[in-house]
């Protein structure tokens, strides 16, 4: 469990920065990334009573994010590293891949 904090500009001025803090990389990309994704497909689908989207829509909305990145606590030197679009991709990728064998 490593303590990661999600920066997000969802919008192309400065003002629209904000931060939030979570226990782990899964959940900051489960209660962050996916959360922030959905959120914006309910207010584009106000009307719909239920929304499905793959991994390729989400990847998109990241990509189209003014800013996103993730700061990841490392223990080893008390630090924290900071990590990009394509890793935070990557961290998506990989937890949908262990959900999907789950439920399968």
């Amino acid at each position: 469990m490593s303590h990661t904090i999600l920066l997000v500009q969802p919008g192309p001025r400065p003002e629209t920065r904000t931060y939030s803090d979570y226990d782990s990389v899964t959940e900051c990309m489960e209660a962050g990334v996916c959360k922030i994704f959905e959120e914006h497909l309910k207010r584009s689908h106000p009307n719909s009573p239920s929304i499905t989207y793959d991994i390729s829509q989400l990847f998109d909305f990241i990509d189209q994010l003014p800013d996103l990145s993730c700061l990841v606590y490392q223990k080893s030197t008390n630090t924290y590293a900071p990590c990009n679009k394509e890793w935070i991709k990557e961290k998506i990728y990989i937890m949908l891949r262990k959900q999907a064998g789950k439920s399968a």
